[in-house]
């Protein structure tokens, strides 16, 4: 507990999202869903030749699932609400109210 609130981590590098898990939480980002979770900017990305406006959807799910680094991080859910990539200000305003 941190602050009066359960916090609970999972390291997604050495306990990958499923495909099931990486869909559901699509799913909850609604509309932006895949590209919104998707680090396109990252090394990992620029390593593998690949941009991610050359992507399609489907290719980004795939990576992802394949190169946990190239999901947005941090994950945050602060009750029914999904926060990715948010800031620590970003955080701390959505705790705040």
């Amino acid at each position: 507990m941190q602050n009066g609130l359960t916090v609970t981590e999972r390291d997604y590098f050495k306990e990958p999202f499923t495909e099931r898990e990486l869909s559901d939480l699509v799913a909850e980002v609604g509309k932006p869903g895949v590209s919104a979770m998707f680090a396109s900017r990252s090394p990992s990305l620029k390593k593998m030749g690949l941009t991610a406006a050359e992507l399609s959807d489907e290719r980004k799910f795939s990576l992802m699932l394949e190169e946990p680094r190239l999901v947005r991080r941090p994950l945050v859910r602060l009750g029914d609400r999904l926060l990715i990539g948010a800031s620590v200000k970003a955080i701390t305003e959505a705790i705040s109210g």
